[in-house]
């Protein structure tokens, strides 16, 4: 998806009415990181207060300094550009992604899935199957590697021979843990998502932004 830089002139005229754009959660991550380069700066140190409430931090702070008649502080590491300021209130809204949902360690996943416009891997169509352990791979093909698992004794042109009896090792890939794991990431990150939409909705701090109830497949693999 292309987006506009400038989402409409922002010209900053006072009283002028102007549409705003509508974009759902996902693209308007898309847009704030990977248009216009919002730095993500995550609170330091952490509230442990917040940490298990709603994690209305940043937008708290967002909405006094708004109350004030305060500019969103931003930019800082895009010296000579400029950075829209729905933009950096995305970002900020971001920064304060509460603990229940996986705090800063879930915030940076999110910014970073949307600098570079990808959704988490939630493995379509895997199914575990049953494959070797090992390959080996000559001139002639790939042929499955086996191992020595005992000895038996047989009767080959009248003598007794012992011979070894060997095994393929084999094992499934990708197992079902790991389908698991990939599916529950897929969904923490669509949580994250719908937190970011109801807290920017709530937080009504967008000048030129309408985050939309569009969302992504709760569970794509459903279908």
């Amino acid at each position: 998806m292309k987006h506009d830089r400038k989402l409409h002139g922002h010209t900053g005229h006072a009283g002028s009415e102007r549409a705003k754009r509508s974009m759902s959660v996902q693209q308007g991550l898309e847009w704030a990181f990977r248009v216009e380069h919002a730095q993500l700066e995550l609170p330091e140190p952490p509230d442990p207060e917040r940490e298990h409430g709603f994690g209305f931090g940043l937008e708290y702070v967002l909405l006094q300094r708004a109350i004030l008649g305060c500019k969103v502080d931003g930019g800082r590491y895009k010296i000579g550009s400029y950075t829209h300021e729905d933009a950096e209130v995305i970002a900020a809204t971001v920064a304060g992604m509460p603990g229940s949902l996986g705090g800063k360690r879930m915030a940076i996943r999110v910014a970073e899935l949307a600098r570079v416009g990808l959704t988490p891997d939630w493995m379509p169509g895997a199914v575990p199957r049953c494959v070797p352990v090992d390959i080996k791979r000559n001139r002639h093909g790939d042929r499955a590697v086996s191992i020595v698992i005992g000895t038996e004794r047989v009767l080959m042109r009248g003598k007794w021979r012992s011979v070894e009896v060997r095994a393929c090792p084999v094992t499934f890939r990708p197992d079902a843990n790991q389908i698991e794991a990939a599916r529950r990431d897929y969904q923490t990150w669509c949580n994250a998502l719908g937190w970011i939409r109801e807290a920017l909705t709530a937080g009504g701090m967008l000048h030129d932004l309408c985050i939309s109830a569009a969302m992504p497949r709760n569970r794509p693999w459903l279908r």
